[in-house]
C-alpha cells in the first residue's frame, strides 16, 4: 500500500518539486498551503508522513508540528521540518517539538527521498 505524504509549504515551486518527487517514489501525496490546511489536512486523513516548511504565514512549522504530536491518532506519523535556516538552535528546537528529523534547504532530492523511504520504513516495520 502507497504510503500518505502531506507535503506543507507555501512556496509553489518547492511543492512542485516534492509532490513529483514523491509521486515518483510511489507514495500518494496531498499538499496543503499553511498550518492550518495542514491541520485540516491531518484531521481529515491522518498521514504516514508530513515534510513540513517552518517558515509560513499563519501557524509556522514549529506549532503545526506541536499540534500534530499533541494529536494521539498521529503517534506513528513522521514529521520531517523543511526549513532555509541552518543554525543548530532552529534544528534544536524542531526536534524538541516533535520532528523527526531537519532538512535545511537548498536540500539533495535525492537525499530527501532516501530520507523519506527510510523513516517510512522504519515507521511501518
Amino acid at each position: 500500500m502507497a504510503a500518505s505524504v502531506l507535503i506543507v509549504d507555501d512556496e509553489p515551486n518547492i511543492v512542485l518539486s516534492l509532490e513529483f518527487l514523491m509521486r515518483q517514489d510511489g507514495h500518494e501525496v496531498r499538499v496543503a498551503r499553511d498550518g492550518d490546511a495542514a491541520l485540516a489536512a491531518v484531521a481529515e486523513r491522518v498521514p504516514d508522513l508530513v515534510l513540513l516548511d517552518v517558515m509560513m504565514p499563519g501557524r509556522d512549522g514549529y506549532e503545526v508540528c506541536q499540534a500534530i504530536r499533541a494529536n494521539p491518532a498521529c503517534a506513528r506519523t513522521r514529521i520531517v521540518m523543511l526549513t532555509a535556516r541552518s543554525r543548530e538552535v532552529e534544528r534544536e528546537k524542531g526536534l524538541a517539538m516533535g520532528a523527526d528529523d531537519y532538512v535545511t534547504k537548498p536540500f539533495s532530492t535525492r537525499a530527501l527521498v532516501e530520507r523519506v523511504r527510510e523513516m517510512l520504513a522504519a515507521g511501518h516495520g
